[in-house]
């Protein structure tokens, strides 16, 4: 019986995707599809549905940090099957902690940018009078910005 399932052509999943075709070549090179990247007729890659979700999980993971090594990793137990869920999950978690670990640094970083924000705002609605105050804050600043006064070379 022949398959009906819709394909696309390595094109199409890169619009989808806003992967380059570049990029799909080195995912596929690298084995981090779950599914064997199919080839149509000439020898062009075809792809389903389920290639294109699977990228779409790829993305999120890469873009929140996680390794190739690791995703390639994460894509061999789910290619496994069934059975290796607890390294599934060791792994999930395992990132987990990064992102949060990074995630509380762009915290501490977006305090110090806001800071600074209100630091140049306050400079210019009043003018070059308060434009010495702008290089590091005051001792007598928001108890909430205390970590960040610490932080002189990184204020200026």
């Amino acid at each position: 019986m022949v398959e009906d399932t819709p394909t696309l052509s390595i094109g199409e999943v890169s619009e989808r995707t806003g992967l380059s075709v570049h990029a799909l070549r080195f995912y596929e090179h690298e084995g981090l599809f779950v599914n064997t990247v199919r080839r149509g007729p000439g020898g062009r890659r075809v792809y389903s549905q389920d290639d294109v979700a699977w990228l779409d999980v790829c993305i999120i993971l890469r873009a929140s940090g996680l390794p190739v090594t690791a995703l390639r990793r994460y894509a061999g137990l789910v290619r496994e099957g069934a059975g290796n869920e607890e390294e599934r999950l060791a792994l999930m978690r395992e990132h987990q902690e990064r992102v949060t670990t990074e995630i509380g640094r762009l915290t501490e970083s977006l305090d110090l940018i806001r800071y600074k924000v209100g630091v140049y705002e306050d400079v210019v609605d009043q003018g070059s009078a308060a434009a010495h105050r702008c290089h590091a804050p005051s001792p007598s600043a928001d108890e909430e910005r205390a970590p960040l006064i610490h932080h002189e070379a990184v204020v200026q």
